[in-house]
C-alpha cells in the first residue's frame, strides 16, 4: 500500500530494484533501457518505475542524496513492498591516485563517518551480498566490462572542511567516496535481503580531474547496463 514517500499499488514494484540517486537519471534508466516501462510513484518529484530487461522485471527508485534519503527508500521499498534485491547506480569521487576516471566500481563494503547504521542496529562490516557481488563479477567478466571491487568511503559531509578524511583513507586502500552505500548494506543486513552498490568514477579527487558532461554520461550508462545483466544473472540463479 501507498506509503509517506511511495504512491505505488501494492505489487507495482518488481523485486528487483535499481538506485539511482537523481530522479532525472531514474527516468533515463527507465526510458532508455527498459521495456514497457511505466511509471508506478512520483511523491515529490520521486519517480519510480517498473519494465523489463531482458524479459526479467526491474523497478528504478531514486534514493536521493545521503544516507537519510536513501534509507527512506530502501525501508519503505523492502518492508511495503516486498523488495528482495537492490542494486545503487551512482557515480563517485575517486581516492587512489592510480585508478581511472570512468572505471566502475562495485562496493564489496563501506565505511562511514555517520552515526546512522548504528542507531538502527547495524553492525560492521558493512558488506555487499556475496552472491549479488559474484553477479557482478561473472558479468563484467562475460560481457567485457571492466569492474573493481573493493571498499568504499560513504560520507556524510559533501564539502569537507579538511582533506584529513581524504588523506587517512587513500592510505588505508579504501578506492572512493560516495553518499549512500552504507545506509543500504546496513538496512539489507538487517532485513535480510540482498544489495549491491556500483560507481563509475566521474571526479578524481587526487588529480583534480572530471569526466565531462558527455564522458560521464557515457560511463553511467555502461555501469547501468551491468547492473542490468547483473540483476537478470541473479535473478537466474
Amino acid at each position: 500500500m501507498p506509503t509517506p514517500h511511495l504512491s505505488a499499488a501494492d505489487g507495482a514494484f518488481a523485486p528487483t530494484v535499481l538506485m539511482p540517486g537523481d530522479p532525472k537519471r531514474a527516468a533515463r534508466i527507465a526510458n532508455k533501457f527498459l521495456d514497457n516501462a511505466e511509471l508506478v510513484t512520483d511523491v515529490r518529484a520521486m519517480t519510480g518505475f517498473t519494465g523489463t530487461w531482458k524479459g526479467t522485471p526491474v523497478s528504478v527508485m531514486p534514493s536521493g542524496m545521503g544516507m537519510p534519503s536513501a534509507a527512506i527508500y530502501v525501508t519503505e521499498l523492502v518492508r511495503d513492498y516486498g523488495v528482495t534485491r537492490l542494486i545503487r547506480v551512482g557515480t563517485a569521487g575517486v581516492y587512489q591516485p592510480d585508478l581511472a576516471l570512468r572505471q566502475i566500481i562495485a562496493a564489496e563494503s563501506a565505511v562511514t563517518n555517520s552515526n546512522l547504521p548504528a542507531m538502527i542496529g547495524a553492525t560492521e562490516p558493512l558488506t555487499a551480498a556475496p552472491a549479488l557481488l559474484q553477479a557482478a563479477r561473472d558479468t563484467a567478466s562475460a560481457t567485457g566490462v571492466s569492474l573493481l571491487t573493493g571498499q568504499v568511503f560513504t560520507s556524510d559531509v559533501f564539502y569537507e572542511p579538511t582533506n584529513n578524511a581524504q588523506e587517512r583513507h587513500t592510505a588505508a586502500g579504501v578506492l572512493c567516496v560516495e553518499m549512500e552505500c552504507a545506509a543500504l548494506y546496513a538496512i539489507a543486513a538487517l532485513e535480510n535481503i540482498e544489495a549491491l552498490a556500483m560507481f563509475t568514477m566521474t571526479d578524481h579527487l587526487v588529480t583534480g580531474q572530471h569526466l565531462s558532461s558527455d564522458e560521464r554520461q557515457q560511463g553511467v550508462d555502461e555501469m547501468i547496463e551491468l547492473a542490468l545483466n547483473t540483476a537478470v544473472r541473479a535473478v537466474q540463479g
